[in-house]
């Protein structure tokens, strides 16, 4: 990465409006996620051939990652926890092709999928507990607890933001110079830890998803998600 994460390189411009490269390769990867998934899906089997034997085993782990953290049917949550998994995967992987920086490695991007999970929380929350039940949330275990409980609703989304990007944009900063100073071959075990750090953050981006969603819906913390099974 040559450039700030914080500066926009604008591609061209559609009337008014600019287009950057951070959002063309989000369209590029989102394009790629729909098609493949198309193609995927469109011969799905009761015999399942390689490929969707590999897709049936990634569903299966998102449900069964959703279930043991929130206790509960898998099937509301699948679309959202998969969709941020698979999409931030993929936009992490995008810093293996030449040239390309992850969108993850910008504060817009990482900004814009907290708010989705900000947003679903609120959701999922009103939408389980009704609006009252998910007001006195914030009053748990007592009133004075109501301005704590407001600004962690806030703190933990913007800390899921920061983690993303800090991660993400550290480690294409580090490959970017590393390749600048040692040439083509030196970097190639950088790049592949960087590929496995991607889908780790990936992994724990759509894990803390989980876990907040989970908290609203139960309206109580999610640390201990197995407590009420005993």
């Amino acid at each position: 990465m040559n450039d700030s994460p914080l500066i926009l390189q604008t591609a061209f411009s559609i009337g008014p409006v600019p287009i950057t490269h951070v959002v063309l390769t989000t369209w590029a990867v989102m394009v790629v996620l729909a098609v493949g998934c198309f193609l995927l899906t469109r011969k799905l089997s009761v015999e399942p051939g390689s490929a969707q034997t590999v897709l049936e085993l990634l569903v299966g782990t998102i449900d069964a990652q959703i279930e043991s953290t929130m206790q509960s049917d898998p099937a509301p949550f699948r679309t959202l926890i998969g969709t941020l998994f698979i999409f931030i995967l993929f936009a992490n992987w995008a810093s293996a092709i030449p040239n390309v920086e992850p969108p993850t490695a910008h504060l817009e991007t990482d900004a814009a999928l907290a708010a989705i999970v900000f947003a679903a929380t609120i959701f999922h929350g009103v939408k389980s507990n009704g609006p009252l039940g998910y007001l006195k949330t914030f009053a748990e275990p007592s009133w004075v607890m109501i301005p704590l409980n407001l600004v962690e609703q806030i703190t933990r989304t913007f800390s899921l933001m920061v983690r993303l990007f800090g991660n993400v944009m550290s480690g294409v900063f580090v490959v970017g110079i590393v390749l600048s100073l040692a040439g083509l071959l030196v970097p190639i075990p950088l790049m592949a830890l960087d590929l496995l750090t991607g889908a780790v953050q990936a992994y724990i981006f759509a894990v803390l998803a989980t876990v907040f969603i989970g908290a609203a819906v139960s309206g109580e913390g999610a640390e201990n998600p197995r407590k009420d099974s005993h």
